[in-house]
């Protein structure tokens, strides 16, 4: 198996609706991208200061399937229209499991 791990601080302006967009739209694609396995996504639960505020695990069966993932145009356009424009930073992760 072979995992993505990617975490964003949101902008300060960033709204209530854009970051339940995001959610929105990344909750959409593994019903588009059939590579993903297992796929968990949430807003950080507040608990410690300094966290991030939003991350995305993704398990495949192969690094190939992650790229099928990281390529396909609609997870391109979720990044490029919903999670750009509200991200401050990212810090990702992939690993075999």
């Amino acid at each position: 198996m072979f995992r993505h791990v990617v975490m964003f601080t949101w902008t300060a302006d960033a709204t209530e609706e854009q970051k339940a967009e995001v959610s929105k739209r990344l909750s959409e694609l593994p019903g588009v991208i059939p590579e993903l396995k297992s796929y968990q996504i949430g807003p950080d639960a507040g608990i410690n200061e300094g966290n991030f505020d939003f991350a995305v695990v993704a398990d495949f069966d192969s690094q190939d399937d992650y790229l099928v993932y990281r390529d396909h145009p609609v997870h391109r356009a979720v990044v490029a229209e919903s999670i750009a424009p509200i991200a401050a930073t990212r810090a990702a992760v992939q690993y075999a499991v």
